[in-house]
């Protein structure tokens, strides 16, 4: 399927402001690919389709979810989460999209994993800070992605956290995993540097 075939499939799953922030999103992720070696049509692709799936009403997601062998522990957690993993399984089956990186970064945009990929990163982060997101901490990622993918990417996460646990409500297991695993990485990399430097 040809870029404009894609976008035009893509929109017509979501109203127009959605959709600005998908083309946020888009020009985000191909900046940040570009920035620290990513594959920048890979970014570009995954970026597009990373919220396919979100304007579709909770009982047609809860559908799919049970009836496709999606993670049922899903719906134990925030409705919010639901269209990431049933955005991949959608846009494999009615657009054909077979690369599985990209449906990955499609799948754990919203929650992050342990072993995030860099296009899993790249889509996650450039999710948390296209140009129309506003939230407390937005510029902070903004600067730190300007030299650090995944210092930005755990402020991102430390933000999703902070308002969970504001509203009393659950946090995914895989958002928790994910935070310790590049906290686990950074500190490996600060590791190294100084024992070069040392």
């Amino acid at each position: 399927m040809d870029r404009e075939l894609l976008i035009e499939a893509v929109k017509r799953q979501m109203p127009e402001k959605r959709y600005r922030h998908v083309a946020g999103v888009v020009d985000t992720a191909f900046v940040l690919a570009q920035r620290f070696g990513g594959d920048p049509e890979k970014a570009w692709l995954a970026a597009l389709l990373h919220d396919y799936a979100k304007a579709w009403p909770t009982d047609r997601m809860e559908r799919i979810i049970r009836t496709e062998g999606l993670p049922s522990e899903l719906l134990d957690y925030d409705k919010e989460l639901w269209h990431a993993h049933v955005g991949a399984w959608a846009v494999r089956e009615e657009l054909g999209i077979e690369d599985e990186e990209v449906l990955d970064a499609v799948r754990y945009h919203t929650s992050g994993r342990e072993n995030m990929t860099l296009l899993d990163r790249i889509v996650c982060l450039a999710d948390y800070m296209e140009p129309s997101r506003a939230f407390p901490g937005v510029e902070r990622i903004r600067e730190l992605s300007e030299h650090h993918l995944n210092e930005a990417l755990v402020a991102g996460l430390d933000s999703t956290i902070a308002h969970l646990l504001e509203k009393g409500r659950t946090i995914f297991p895989l958002t928790v995993l994910a935070r310790n695993d590049l906290l686990r990485q950074i500190r490996s990399a600060n590791g190294a540097s100084e024992a070069q430097g040392g």
